[in-house]
């Protein structure tokens, strides 16, 4: 259980303009992208996702430049044990979160983030962290400072997923990753969608058709299970604002990469992608399944390969799937390994005994857990 009683973290004011001055220059040379953290997206989430007092922004610095930002909420409970922690803030539609860090100041930024949670009377037990590249700037710092500071550091998770990354034509990676039965049939289903009107593609450039094509979107994912289900992003007001929010604020700094697929006019499949550096995440996918027959969904990820591989200004796309998604993994051939990570939190007195434990009983408790199963 949580060990000790802790104050609750003051409740941070929504950040104005100069806060987020200093978030789009510390986005402009960031060591590793992270469009979730960007501040078009990361901002329209905190305007409409954040409860208030729930999220706190913890900024490293140097001087007067900000190296380091990671958004983070006070957690009582770490899974399934009654243990409170700090974890970095992943809502609902934030699929990647790695820390936004200055290049060239990756260990810098990761001394300052944790010492302001080593000194936070309100950081309780250890900070639990998602959604990272295993591979990533921010785990290679956190690994060197975690062994420089001989704090604690564990791998609870791993998995992963489907990502575009391949210097080759979309052409010729088409014709390398994805079977031959598969492209023929492909090629049968736009074939018989061709045959049924008149089919556009089209990459959004317009800021004037920036509200239609959010609205047709929201409607597009409402019409399918997910509206079904309560899932879809119009399900929820917050969730919709929040989108539109996004996609006009990334419209604007030239990182919002939107894609749609029309039949006679109408939006049949549709894809908003998010931009940082020269990487890109696919956000979500909206497609009409009354036309399944036409396969939709996998036809707008064919157009959105050739968008992706004929933009010499990208990179790489995460796919930020789930592992094993049958879809996106029988047309993407790389893979991105995504990690949790618990990381001890240091302090002084009480603080520093609580802490400590919590760290070794969410260990210990794991371990056996592990050791169980392994003997099941």
């Amino acid at each position: 259980m949580d060990m000790a009683s802790h104050p609750s973290p003051p409740a941070p004011h929504l950040p104005g303009p100069p806060q987020r001055a200093r978030w789009a220059a510390l986005a402009a040379d960031a060591a590793e992208s992270n469009a979730f953290y960007a501040p078009d997206m990361l901002g329209a989430a905190i305007d409409h996702l954040a409860d208030e007092g729930s999220v706190r922004l913890i900024e490293a610095r140097a001087g007067d430049a900000v190296i380091g930002l990671l958004p983070i909420m006070v957690q009582p409970r770490h899974g399934r044990l009654p243990i409170g922690c700090v974890a970095n803030w992943m809502h609902d539609h934030c699929f990647f979160s790695a820390p936004m860090i200055a290049r060239g100041q990756e260990v810098a930024a990761w001394r300052g983030l944790l010492g302001q949670l080593d000194a936070a009377p309100w950081a309780r037990g250890f900070l639990h962290l998602q959604g990272l590249d295993a591979a990533g700037a921010n785990a290679a710092a956190l690994e060197a400072l975690c062994v420089e500071q001989r704090r604690g550091r564990r791998e609870i998770h791993r998995y992963d997923r489907a990502m575009l990354r391949s210097g080759l034509s979309a052409d010729a990676y088409w014709d390398t990753n994805v079977r031959s039965k598969k492209r023929k049939e492909l090629r049968r289903l736009q074939k018989r969608l061709a045959e049924s009107g008149t089919v556009e593609t089209r990459l959004l450039a317009d800021r004037g058709e920036l509200a239609r094509w959010c609205a047709d979107f929201l409607a597009l994912e409402a019409s399918g299970w997910k509206g079904r289900e309560g899932t879809a992003l119009s399900c929820k007001p917050a969730d919709a604002a929040f989108f539109r929010a996004a996609c006009a604020a990334a419209f604007d700094a030239g990182r919002l990469h939107m894609l749609r697929i029309d039949l006679d006019g109408r939006a049949i499949a549709m894809l908003a992608n998010f931009r940082h550096g020269t990487g890109a995440f696919s956000f979500k996918i909206a497609f009409d399944e009354a036309l399944g027959r036409f396969s939709p969904g996998v036809l707008i990820e064919i157009a959105n390969l050739h968008a992706v591989q004929d933009d010499p200004a990208i990179d790489w796309m995460d796919s930020c799937a789930a592992p094993d998604h049958p879809m996106i993994d029988s047309l993407w051939a790389e893979r991105r390994t995504i990690v949790q990570y618990r990381i001890a939190l240091h302090g002084s007195g009480p603080a520093r005994v609580q802490r400590a434990a919590a760290f070794a009983i969410a260990n210990g408790v794991e371990s056996v857990a592990s050791l169980l199963k392994g003997q099941g």
